[in-house]
């Protein structure tokens, strides 16, 4: 770990009158426990790299050529050589397909008023958060969560508030004066504006590589942990204009002063995606370049009177356990300091880990659990192909006094082949014989099937599922298909439940609380789906055009985060609805006694089908539509209370 001792001043104001100038007490002090943390925590979680190593291996289709097949390449590149059977990724491509069906869906994370004056609340709320998810595209980060829980045994993200800076052309009169300085109007002027362009939540994902957990808890435990934080890599300019516009980052013109920026834990990338084609290691140019400056972040539970900070509002005399957040770079300077403070009170960190055995910091991944059978499907596949490719060469015993060597090795066809003089007039039968080979390879491909067989089973990424089918001459009954999919889809959303109750729980929850606290802008909000009606009914007044204006005041309600259930519109319905469905209608009894709509929506939903109250007529209520009669728009109809608009 560096010790910096400043040679220049930089007169920093630090939060909360405290001296975190490096080398001051209070700063090494806070130094010295963010880096025992992280060190901690890499000696626990590096035993997992050549695991994971493997997997990044196992996930793409590329083996390093040994020696003899560079030779094999160098002499005809049209050869093929050892590579990956890609099964493994195929098994990963369609675990990830179900999930992102399960969770990607408008509005990902949905809200529930806990009481009657909530109700509007909750859904002014979801569609402040709705926004949000879109404009940030949270479905990319999310899919890499899940990939990496996949692939790793763990998937961590850090949900953060963004605030979105650029420019705003306004338009504003000034004054226009004639030749002789009369005043003969105004005219229209733009000037360009520094401005908040959007605030929200966002979603970072953090490289299992590079995290820190807490050793002593669980994958799941996170928010029992005493500290959790994680590695990031960015440039020395990005954190200058980050100190430049939050008042919360200090001490970052100091970092000029270091020869190197590179923490002594994670000064090199320890995975092997930089072994792939195309694949490199960030920032692996030069230093002098890109100065590259790696943080520890680091959240900890600390009493604040035992490193002379100052406890919060509920805290005064700092004896009592707070959580706080520590930024340290370069592992010698900290530029960032200050309690958490944050409506929720949980580290700001989500895992999922759907592998998990309720125990263990970092645990084995599915692709890990098929990880051996991978390699024995890559053996299977390549010991076949470099055997043929040797019995493709012509393997012959040759006895060089008889035989005129040049001529034999001549690789043209139509070729003449000389015998020696001494040769001459004894026949060419016991001249040159071909070796007999025996392809011992040759039920290689059958065993690789019977391989693929047992990782389908491990990981319930069935040949179905994959859109493939079943290979076998007999024919499938609907009803076989039908229950094996079932099966396999169970074993998919037993999955994707344990990916909602340990992460997107979490998220729902600190997406809203974020939201609450941090919002400080008005938005106007388009109305659509299924709280269009309810909201026109509630709030007419406040609606215009469609959208509705929202107030960060409006928000402030207590409300329920609804898990979604793991399942796929379309995934595992049956067709049984469907039927039930058209008994219903046929039914004087049945129809008196169900909403026949609301059943059909159900069923649509569970489809697949999206928005159908887009397609729902809308009725104008009685009140409204006297009115319209009384100024001439609409025309009465006998019996008719309420006239459809659709």
């Amino acid at each position: 770990m560096q010790t910096v001792i400043p040679r220049s001043e930089h007169n920093y104001v630090y939060p909360e009158g405290l001296n975190l100038k490096p080398g001051s007490p209070t700063h090494e002090k806070l130094k010295r426990l963010v880096f025992d943390y992280a060190n901690e925590s890499y000696r626990v979680i590096q035993r997992r790299f050549d695991s994971w190593n493997k997997i990044d291996e196992s996930l793409t289709a590329f083996i390093p050529a040994d020696e003899e097949e560079t030779e094999v390449l160098s002499n005809d590149s049209r050869k093929p050589v050892s590579i990956v059977i890609p099964y493994s990724y195929a098994t990963l491509e369609t675990i990830l397909t179900y999930l992102l069906a399960a969770f990607a869906q408008e509005p990902v994370f949905r809200y529930e008023g806990t009481g009657p004056e909530d109700i509007i609340g909750a859904m002014l709320l979801e569609m402040c958060i709705n926004t949000q998810c879109q404009q940030m595209k949270i479905a990319l980060p999310l899919h890499t969560m899940w990939r990496d829980s996949l692939a790793y045994g763990l998937g961590v993200v850090a949900p953060v508030w963004k605030e979105k800076w650029g420019y705003k052309t306004e338009v504003y009169e000034e004054p226009l004066f004639s030749l002789f300085g009369l005043n003969v109007g105004k005219k229209p002027v733009r000037q360009m504006k520094e401005a908040l362009l959007f605030e929200g939540n966002d979603l970072e994902n953090i490289d299992p590589y590079r995290y820190l957990p807490d050793p002593n808890y669980g994958v799941h435990e996170v928010q029992k942990g005493e500290f959790v934080g994680w590695v990031e890599t960015v440039p020395l300019m990005e954190l200058l204009n980050r100190e430049r516009r939050d008042e919360d980052v200090f001490n970052v013109k100091y970092l000029k002063e270091i020869s190197s920026r590179r923490s002594a834990l994670f000064k090199n990338d320890d995975s092997a995606r930089g072994s792939r084609y195309g694949g490199t290691d960030r920032f692996a140019i030069s230093e002098s370049i890109a100065k590259p400056v790696d943080l520890i972040h680091m959240y900890v539970k600390l009493i604040p009177k035992d490193y002379n900070l100052k406890g919060g509002e509920f805290n005064p005399d700092g004896e009592y356990p707070e959580k706080w957040y520590f930024c340290l770079a370069a592992d010698s300077v900290i530029i960032e300091a200050r309690p958490l403070g944050l409506n929720h009170d949980m580290f700001p960190i989500c895992v999922c880990a759907p592998d998990f055995d309720g125990r263990t910091s970092t645990p084995i991944s599915r692709l890990e659990l098929v990880d051996g059978l991978q390699t024995s499907l890559n053996f299977m596949f390549n010991s076949h192909q470099a055997n043929a490719r040797k019995a493709l060469n012509d393997m012959l015993i040759v006895d060089p006094f008889l035989v005129n060597m040049n001529d034999l090795r001549d690789p043209q066809p139509g070729k003449l082949i000389r015998l020696r003089r001494s040769a001459w007039g004894k026949g060419v039968s016991d001249v040159v014989q071909q070796l007999k080979v025996t392809d011992v390879t040759a039920n290689n491909i059958n065993d690789a099937r019977n391989i693929i067989d047992i990782m389908e089973r491990v990981s319930a990424a069935t040949h179905n599922l994959m859109g493939v089918m079943r290979p076998g001459s007999e024919r499938r009954t609907a009803t076989e298909f039908e229950g094996t999919q079932g099966s396999a889809l169970n074993r998919l959303e037993r999955i994707a439940r344990i990916i909602g109750l340990q992460a997107m729980q979490d998220l729902g929850y600190m997406y809203a609380s974020h939201t609450q606290q941090l919002m400080s802008q008005d938005v106007y909000l388009k109305i659509t789906g299924e709280t269009e009606k309810e909201l026109v009914s509630m709030l007419g007044n406040k609606i215009q055009n469609g959208r509705i204006h929202i107030t960060p005041y409006d928000l402030i309600i207590d409300y329920d985060v609804l898990v979604k259930d793991g399942s796929v519109p379309g995934g595992n319905f049956s067709q049984a609805w469907v039927q039930i469905f058209q008994s219903i209608i046929q039914s004087d009894f049945a129809a008196g006694r169900i909403d026949i709509f609301k059943l059909f929506k159900y069923i649509a939903r569970n489809l697949g089908a999206k928005n159908i109250s887009d397609f729902e007529l809308k009725q104008m209520p009685t009140e409204q539509v006297q009115q319209q009669v009384q100024e001439g728009n609409l025309v009465p109809m006998p019996n008719q209370e309420e006239v459809s608009m659709g």
